[in-house]
């Protein structure tokens, strides 16, 4: 509405946010440590179970011929 208008209130602070502890490996107790690789094998598992083509690519060779209208070859 132009000059007649009231200005916006302003916005309060931000709060900051709290500190985390690092996670360090070693810090982790040796269950949490098992339960964690076997998290990530399980991840890793179900991820290259996946790719069908495996490390190789598709190999086999591609079509290329063009099929006409126009009652050619």
């Amino acid at each position: 509405m132009g000059f007649l208008s009231p200005k916006p209130p302003t916005p309060p602070p931000l709060p900051t946010p709290p500190k985390l502890a690092p996670a360090v490996a070693e810090d982790l107790p040796d269950p949490k440590k098992r339960k964690i690789a076997k998290l990530m094998a399980n991840k890793k598992k179900g991820y290259t179970e996946t790719i069908i083509t495996g490390t190789q690519g598709d190999t086999s060779e591609a079509n290329i011929a063009k099929k006409t209208l126009l009652g050619g070859a």
